[in-house]
């Protein structure tokens, strides 16, 4: 249930700066001295970018002696922890007297508001009230603290008492009680009283988790030709196709042009396959009878684990493979299960390892690297996020009467996602977790997103009935790591915007801390002149029909694998993280679009501006300087060249005053989501194909949806290309502009020294050069303008 959403005003939909009181570096992290930097390994045992929230800690090992029950003559225990209000319970164990539980349970300090930790051990009944076996009483004031990277704490044995605590009855419990931060090791795995029900009724333990999506490859069915194809009827000659299958992923081949049981076909067939490979090739020739009907004629199946991987683009041995053909319908009833004349098909199938599976979207890649191991390069940084908390949340559920949210943040960035605890019933949950990628690429983004919790204790249910109710989208950030500058902790408060059905809506604000710390210097500036992706894009590359397809099923296979663990990351989250509906026609984004590349245009328009008032004399000195300019330039034409490259090194030095100060962030007025019309809203979340009941209407209205997509994307791309212009001088990308504006210097003295005509010479030559001594690679200049940041990752 989402509450409705008060009038905003530019300032709320802004980035806040903020000032958290952070950790500190703990010593056995490694702080950065004498030119030395941090490891992955020293920097994921810091807790320096969220704020130090300390735990009463209770680890409960184990336990002996304990007594029988004289009814039954069998112990079954476990162990409750009560503190105030809440209590936690370790799992049961039947007929045990000394039984080993393992468990850590975790008290917020923020919440203590008793004065003494009492442990009970108790038997389990199945009828009536448990047995009372024991207690262990500790008061708050004696319990020791322990702060990383001290000592585990030594549990110890513990005597039980009786009710009161004045008299020692038998049996004997191992605890150990300690109070400590979220750096413990106990806290990852640890019971937590605020992701707990606050009555102990029903008790909620949804952890933090880390996830790794499963290792994509693209499978690559080369089907080459097909011997003695023979249909049911053999008078008739066939007209052949191949059907292959996947899992969930089905793909034709085209009909064979000419009638024959010998066809010819030579077409690629790809598909999307996930480590462990748990599905198999299904491949069937089968015969158009007519428009209605399919004759299979021939049936292979194989594992996928048969097929070679190959790391580049050598050609692979093809193989023949004999076809199965059983016994069908009816007047074969009794042959059904003889195995029938087989034909051959020849085949030439791999696994592609050095392509990229691309799962999310182009314009918002967190990895980049091939999907053989083999081909990675060492990382060039460490990305740090501590995950503070969240503010002002809206109500997204109502629960005994009363509004609440029960939120949790997940953050993707290459095959690594992480998943916060939940909170639960706060508007505004502070979680306080760290977590450290290591980056291969600068020129990449992670996103966060904000969820609210609907598979708690009675809420799993939808409103209609049908099936499970979704996790509820609160919101999502984007950061690209290029634009952040190395070794500066960055802690904003970034507000979560959502666009609904009926308008945009402010949902709260997720406070994060960031530092990108950079490994090699060197390596980063050397990957600005690589391809964006691996080398096999582009000397073999898909076609942009193919790349939707796979990419769809890529996020299929990631959403399915990711939601059978434990807890479950479901569909609808990895959906959003992925961006799967970002191809969707919208009135809204084309208009976006739009205005994206009017608005660079603007430069264009203050320089004709400024060349009119030269023209009418407002300045008459700044008139008279461009004149002597001018003719310095005519008399000079050898200075044109050195003259723009130096401008531009000016300028460059000129806008690093004005460079931004703080990453990107949703926009929602770049995104023009402020003023959209009701109408085009409906037109956003109507479905596709559209509802509408007319015939006609819903014919042109989708044709006129796909069309206006392609358009659309094609409008983005554009903006895309002038905001990487515009970023060349801008400073958004520190090292891109540092690079361009020094190569400008040098340009500028190149061409002071060289004749022109020798350099338009040496430009012409090597433009016109014949294609062998040309590289089917993109170059280094474009491969330095694609990595590039633009506009596109402030989109909504």
């Amino acid at each position: 249930m989402t509450s409705p959403a008060p009038p905003r005003t530019q300032e709320d939909y802004k980035l806040k700066h903020t000032k958290p009181q952070l950790g500190e570096r703990w010593p056995h992290g490694g702080v950065r001295g004498g030119g030395g930097w941090i490891t992955s390994e020293r920097a994921a045992s810091t807790y320096d970018l969220v704020e130090q929230m300390y735990y009463l800690y209770v680890r409960v090992v184990k336990a002996k002696d304990l007594p029988l029950n004289p009814i039954t003559g069998n112990c079954d225990p476990y162990v409750e922890v009560k503190l105030g209000n809440y209590k936690g319970k370790t799992r049961h164990f039947e007929k045990k007297t000394n039984p080993e539980w393992k468990q850590v349970f975790a008290f917020s300090k923020e919440k203590i508001q008793s004065s003494v930790l009492e442990v009970f051990v108790r038997d389990r009944e199945m009828v009536g009230r448990d047995e009372y076996l024991g207690k262990v009483v500790f008061d708050m004031h004696e319990v020791p603290t322990r702060v990383p990277p001290d000592s585990p704490l030594a549990p110890q044995w513990y005597r039980l008492t009786d009710r009161r605590g004045e008299t020692k009855v038998k049996g004997e419990v191992m605890l150990a009680v300690w109070m400590g931060t979220q750096a413990d090791e106990a806290f990852p795995e640890a019971w937590h009283s605020d992701a707990a029900s606050v009555h102990g009724e029903g008790v909620y333990n949804i952890r933090s988790k880390v996830y790794v999506s499963p290792k994509l490859w693209y499978l690559r069915v080369n089907v080459i030709e097909a011997q003695d194809a023979e249909p049911l009827d053999r008078s008739q000659v066939p007209q052949a196709f191949v059907k292959a299958q996947v899992g969930n992923q089905v793909l034709k081949s085209k009909l064979c042009p000419n009638r024959t049981t010998h066809p010819f076909w030579n077409e690629d067939l790809l598909f999307v396959a996930a480590e462990p490979f748990e599905e198999q090739l299904v491949l069937t020739v089968e015969n158009k009878v007519s428009p209605a009907k399919d004759e299979v004629m021939g049936r292979l199946i194989l594992p996928l684990t048969v097929f070679e991987r190959r790391l580049d683009h050598r050609p692979i041995h093809s193989r023949w493979f004999n076809l199965e053909k059983f016994g069908f319908g009816a007047l074969e009833a009794d042959k059904r299960h003889e195995l029938k004349f087989s034909s051959r098909i020849h085949l030439r199938v791999c696994l592609e390892g050095a392509y990229h599976v691309l799962d999310e979207s182009t314009m918002y890649l967190s990895d980049q690297r091939p999907t053989a191991r083999e081909l990675w390069k060492h990382p060039i940084g460490i990305l740090e996020v501590g995950i503070l908390s969240a503010q002002g949340l809206p109500p997204m559920k109502t629960k005994d009467g009363r509004g609440t949210t029960d939120a949790y943040c997940v953050a993707k960035y290459g095959q690594k996602w992480v998943r916060t605890r939940t909170i639960l019933e706060s508007l505004s949950p502070k979680w306080n977790e760290q977590y450290t990628w290591e980056v291969y690429d600068a020129c990449t983004v992670i996103t966060m997103g904000v969820f609210d919790n609907c598979h708690l204790g009675g809420n799993e249910k939808s409103a209609g009935g049908g099936g499970a109710k979704p996790d509820s989208r609160i919101g999502k950030v984007r950061i690209r790591l290029s634009t952040l500058e190395t070794d500066r902790i960055y802690t904003h408060s970034y507000p979560l915007l959502v666009l609904h059905s009926s308008g945009l809506k402010k949902m709260g604000e997720l406070q994060l801390a960031v530092r990108f710390t950079s490994l090699s210097l060197a390596n980063m500036i050397y990957l600005y002149m690589q391809p964006l992706l691996p080398k096999m894009h582009y000397l073999n590359p898909f076609t942009v029909n193919q790349l939707d397809s796979l990419r769809y099923q890529a996020m299929n296979i990631v959403a399915v694998r990711l939601g059978r663990a434990e807890p479950p990351l479901r569909k609808e989250v990895v959906e959003y993280m992925l961006d799967v509906d970002s191809h969707m026609w919208s009135m809204r984004r084309s208009k976006a679009n739009f205005f994206r590349i009017v608005s660079l245009f603007s430069g264009v328009i203050s320089m004709g501006r400024w060349l009119g008032e030269v023209r009418h004399w407002k300045n008459p000195a700044t008139t008279v300087l461009v004149h002597v300019l001018f003719f310095i330039l005519i008399c000079y034409p050898e200075l044109i060249l050195p003259t723009i490259f130096l401008y531009m090194f000016l300028i460059g030095i000129w806008n690093y005053r004005f460079r931004p100060r703080h990453p990107s962030h949703m926009d929602p007025k770049l995104s023009w989501a402020e003023a959209v019309h009701p109408d085009e809203l409906d037109e956003e979340f109507d479905t596709f194909p559209t509802s509408k009941p007319q015939d006609v209407v819903r014919m042109r209205y989708d044709r006129l949806r796909s069309v206006a997509g392609r358009i659309q994307t094609v409008v983005g791309d554009m903006a895309t290309q002038a905001e990487r212009f515009q970023a060349l001088l801008s400073w958004r990308d520190t090292r891109a502009t540092s690079l361009f504006i020094f190569f400008c210097l040098v340009a500028a003295v190149v061409l002071y020294i060289t004749p022109f005509k020798i350099v338009a010479l040496a430009a012409g030559i090597v433009w016109l050069r014949h294609p062998r001594f040309r590289s089917k690679l993109p170059s280094i200049p474009s491969n330095f303008f694609k990595r590039l940041p633009s506009r596109a990752d402030s989109m909504l």
